[in-house]
């Protein structure tokens, strides 16, 4: 049951109040790649059908009134593929995390690296991975929560390097599919294999989590990680008396 990161970030932050951090927009077609039709094209497609302009959100907001900014992929926009922008997303998300002084949480779905983009593409995963490095030495948490499908090279960079891995369930999370797999070494897989249980099982993740609890979990182990005090459970205080 996919979700959107805008319905993820309403659910997710404090009366779904959250503000949107600004991404640079990088070159809009550097390969000038064409297949089955231009790559502009499929831009536009992908626009129209999901009404974001890119395929991951960056936002700030309260979680039980933790502070954190938050990042989220899009799998119906060109399958969440990390691009240019995916890459410049993450970095901006990081930086403000940075500035702020706040944990990063991001959500990855991805069907890997854009491939319209080439090394381009490739590139955003050591980009990532020296974002991630930033907010270690600034001391700050960042915690991913890995949601089907993740794989490629999504998995292969920040997917894989948050301080805290948390799945929902039945999440697929893999370099290569299962299918390719099967295929190259012509066996067949253990059942569940590559799924977020198993990779739990075998020291992959820290959990697994159903999404109905997780902003609870977040909060209590953001607060954990931040030395905070830790969340209060339901509504947002009263407004102080004066």
């Amino acid at each position: 049951m996919a979700i959107s990161p805008r319905d993820r970030f309403l659910t997710l932050f404090d009366g779904g109040i959250f503000t949107e951090v600004k991404v640079p927009q990088p070159l809009e077609d550097p390969l000038k790649f064409r297949d089955q039709k231009r790559y502009p094209d499929r831009m536009k497609a992908a626009q129209k059908n999901t009404g974001e302009s890119e395929a991951m959100l960056v936002a700030e907001g309260d979680i039980y009134r933790t502070p954190i900014v938050a990042a989220a992929q899009d799998f119906s926009f060109m399958g969440g593929s990390m691009g240019m922008f995916v890459g410049n997303a993450f970095v901006a998300a990081a930086e403000r995390a940075v500035e702020l002084g706040r944990p990063l949480v991001v959500f990855s779905a991805a069907g890997g690296a854009r491939m319209q983009e080439g090394i381009l593409s490739l590139m955003q995963m050591p980009r990532t991975t020296v974002a991630i490095q930033m907010l270690r030495e600034a001391g700050l948490p960042y915690v991913v929560v890995l949601t089907h499908p993740t794989t490629g090279g999504v998995t292969a960079s920040y997917a894989m390097l948050g301080d805290i891995q948390i799945a929902e369930p039945q999440a697929l999370i893999c370099f290569a599919g299962p299918r390719v797999i099967e295929q190259t070494i012509r066996e067949k897989l253990p059942e569940g294999f590559q799924r977020a249980e198993y990779l739990l099982d075998h020291g992959m993740l820290d959990r697994v989590t159903d999404r109905r609890a997780l902003k609870e979990e977040l909060a209590h182990l953001l607060c954990m990680l931040m030395g905070r005090t830790p969340p209060v459970k339901g509504d947002l205080a009263a407004p102080a008396k004066s």
